[in-house]
């Protein structure tokens, strides 16, 4: 549930609109909602104005439609992340809305759209063209969470003058999520020449020895550039909410 819906459903009460017995059945299920095999946090949006979001991975098909059904309920936008396409076509023959992002192996349904916000633009940048899936979780996920998104890819170390080309966009830009796989230097690179706060995700593209991407990872910990935020293998959702984060440093949500 939205902090929206529950302002209207108390100023409902108030006006005499609704009656407490009634408001109450529309967040008695409030802070979350237990259906056995998974607890649904419907306060999520409510606690950091961004909604909780399902990980695909790892379960059923029908364990998706049923927790995707609570949450359309409850008029929460629904996200799936690491959904694939066999996974998607089931749900979406029980969730009719559901929208397949094959690019990003993201589900959404959006019940209402997040009007952008933040203090600027979120820019995402993938080493190669292999890392696009994860910068497309990242790009989707940034979208879906109200910021205003731009993309830079295929600029990686290899070909430096790819990079050097876009830096008075990437510069505009008020956070930055720099995607790289095999040694993971992109990062470093960028975070020495930008102001801004640059959030790295290491892929788990690369030849052997990059150990699906541990070298990455242990590379842009080990930045030389100073200040480079580090997210977990493949993990462009988490990039996507750190970044929108901070980008609303600063901004009051409603009421608050």
């Amino acid at each position: 549930m939205t902090e929206k819906r529950i302002r209207e459903i108390l100023e409902g009460v108030a006006a005499g609109r609704m009656t407490p017995g009634a408001a109450f059945k529309h967040i008695r299920e409030l802070p979350f909602e237990d259906l056995g095999f998974a607890k649904l946090d419907h306060h999520r949006s409510v606690r950091r104005g961004i909604p909780e979001v399902i990980f695909g991975e790892g379960k059923t098909a029908a364990q998706l439609a049923a927790i995707g059904k609570r949450v359309l309920a409850a008029k929460t936008n629904l996200i799936i992340t690491r959904l694939d396409a066999d996974k998607a076509r089931v749900v979406k023959r029980k969730i009719r809305a559901l929208e397949y992002h094959a690019d990003a192996r993201i589900g959404a349904v959006v019940k209402e759209r997040v009007k952008p916000s933040g203090q600027g633009v979120v820019m995402i940048l993938s080493a190669g063209t292999s890392d696009i899936p994860v910068a497309e979780e990242a790009a989707l996920c940034a979208e879906l969470f109200g910021n205003r998104v731009a993309r830079i890819y295929d600029v990686g170390v290899a070909g430096i003058h790819r990079l050097t080309a876009n830096l008075e966009t990437i510069r505009a830009a008020s956070v930055l999520i720099v995607v790289a796989g095999m040694e993971g230097a992109l990062p470093s690179v960028v975070a020495g020449l930008v102001d801004k706060p640059v959030i790295a995700v290491p892929t788990s593209v690369g030849y052997g020895a990059s150990m699906g991407g541990l070298a990455a990872l242990l590379g842009m910990l080990n930045s030389c550039a100073s200040g480079v935020t580090v997210v977990n293998i493949d993990n462009g959702f988490g990039a996507a909410l750190a970044a929108t984060l901070i980008n609303r440093v600063g901004i009051e949500r409603d009421g608050l």
